[in-house]
């Protein structure tokens, strides 16, 4: 970090100008930028989240001032959005101040320009997880112009890759329904862009190619929903870093959503031991999930429960308390369960995804088909023969409802599809389709994107056109957001 000694010294016009020629001097030497060797020490305690250590060690560090301020930056980003604290968010905003005000007075030079556009961009990561979304919005604006700028100038300066593709993927995933917007805001992106920008970078000799390898499969999954290379990514980067805490939580997130769920609890439990650096209290929401997926019910829910307790967001603890509640319904603990449903109602927010559904599920006012609930959870975890046992046994007289016929059939095309049976699952997801009509449910939509990811994989590109369109066509479900950008994307990358 610049000091404010060393700031106000930088601004007397005979040192500032010996400075100004030295990062010209750097930039024409390493316009990968290649940290020295307490930058790379430093680099690698904040992506194992030990920000203390990072911190202390920055403090020491000699040499390239842009370098440190990036690291310093990207430190206190990282402790503020894991800790979750506000008082860490005050704090980075009057270091962004200083930080910007500074790089401003080294002019239109890639590295100023790449650092400004860095620094915005991280700004609004904050101002995302605070909730306060325009203030978001026009700090990502301020990145794109100066990351924008800086890729036009310099179109070899190697570390504005990360920025740009970040932005890219984020305006590019936007859904249709806020488009006017970001066109108001002279704002455009791609998914396809932002990700060959990021592996570029990640081929590249920077010392931010292993940031760009977590970026990259991190969107892989969740973007692209190629769960099994977003997986297989990071896992094999973990091969490489074993003790890496980020790469674990991220392969983690991936595992999960692939159906991994006892290959993730193996990885949270050689997180459980590595106990260096900011604590992880999201991991036991997480192991709550794959726990009460494999039926450990009494476990899932002490897991939620330290969540609950420790996590200091708001977010994902109206699901976590919902969880909490199905937990003791399958377990036939009936009033139990009706507590937590109440207590779930009036907790948290509904602004992540997962607490959106639970807050649908919640303004229903009933418990979902018992049956069907656990089929989703373990065809969810990886539980392939309990969740085909439990579909099977299910009958007619089970079904009482078209929501619950409609979410038969869409679990039996899951669950299908996961084991590979592709037809069958082509037949369900239909079915699915025929029945759930224009209800406000996501197993249409859901089933309607996935036909169409079927259709691609057999490069049948104009049935594959129709079904996602198809899926963007449903005009109010829980995971529309989600399901509209995964669509969008995937017609993005169909042969016109």
């Amino acid at each position: 970090m610049v000091s404010r000694a060393a700031h106000n010294t930088y601004q007397r016009a005979g040192v500032a100008a010996c400075f100004f020629l030295l990062s010209v001097a750097l930039v024409a030497a390493d316009k990968d930028w290649q940290f020295d060797a307490d930058g790379a020490r430093a680099h690698q305690l904040i992506m194992n989240l030990q920000t203390d250590a990072a911190q202390q060690l920055l403090g020491r560090m000699k040499g390239n001032e842009l370098h440190k301020m990036y690291l310093l930056s990207l430190n206190e980003t990282i402790d503020a959005l894991i800790s979750e604290d506000e008082t860490k968010f005050e704090r980075s905003e009057v270091l962004f101040k200083e930080r910007l005000a500074y790089l401003e007075k080294l002019g239109a030079t890639p590295d100023a320009l790449f650092l400004r556009a860095e620094l915005q961009l991280q700004k609004g990561f904050n101002q995302i997880n605070l909730g306060q979304e325009l203030s978001a919005v026009l700090s990502i604006r301020a990145a794109y112009n100066l990351a924008q700028q800086c890729v036009k100038k310099f179109p070899d300066f190697v570390p504005v890759k990360k920025t740009w593709g970040v932005i890219q993927v984020m305006i590019g995933s936007v859904p249709d329904k806020y488009h006017w917007f970001m066109s108001l805001l002279g704002m455009k992106g791609s998914v396809v862009v932002g990700q060959k920008m990021l592996n570029d970078l990640r081929a590249s000799r920077s010392s931010l190619s292993s940031e760009a390898g977590i970026l990259y499969y991190t969107i892989k999954g969740l973007i692209n929903q190629q769960f099994d290379e977003a997986s297989k990514g990071l896992t094999d980067m973990l091969k490489q870093q074993p003790d890496q805490r980020l790469i674990s939580f991220l392969a983690v997130n991936m595992m999960i959503k692939n159906s991994q769920s006892e290959e993730a609890l193996q990885i949270i439990q050689h997180l459980d031991a590595n106990t260096k650096g900011l604590p992880m209290y999201y991991i036991d929401y997480i192991r709550g999930e794959i726990l009460l997926q494999r039926a450990d019910y009494t476990a899932s829910i002490q897991a939620f429960q330290r969540f609950i307790q420790n996590y200091k967001s708001q977010n994902f603890k109206k699901d976590a308390y919902f969880k909490i509640s199905l937990a003791y319904f399958l377990q036939g603990k009936t009033e139990q369960a009706k507590g937590f449903f109440e207590r779930a109602k009036k907790t948290g927010r509904a602004t992540a995804e997962p607490d959106r559904y639970a807050d649908a599920q919640l303004k229903e006012g009933i418990f979902p088909n018992p049956k069907l609930l656990r089929a989703r959870f373990y065809t969810d975890g990886g539980y392939f023969k309990e969740a085909k046992e439990i579909l099977t046994a299910i009958t007619p007289i089970d079904l009482t409802t078209l929501l619950d016929r409609t979410e038969f059939y869409y679990r039996k095309g899951r669950l299908a599809h996961k084991t590979k049976d592709v037809a069958a699952a082509k037949i369900f997801y239909q079915q699915t389709i025929d029945l759930a009509k224009d209800n406000p449910w996501y197993f249409g939509p859901s089933a309607a994107l996935q036909l169409g990811y079927i259709a691609q994989e057999a490069r049948q590109y104009p049935e594959a056109r129709v079904f996602f369109e198809k899926a963007l066509s449903y005009k109010k479900h829980e995971y529309k957001n989600s399901i509209d950008s995964k669509a969008r994307f995937a017609l993005d990358q169909l042969p016109r």
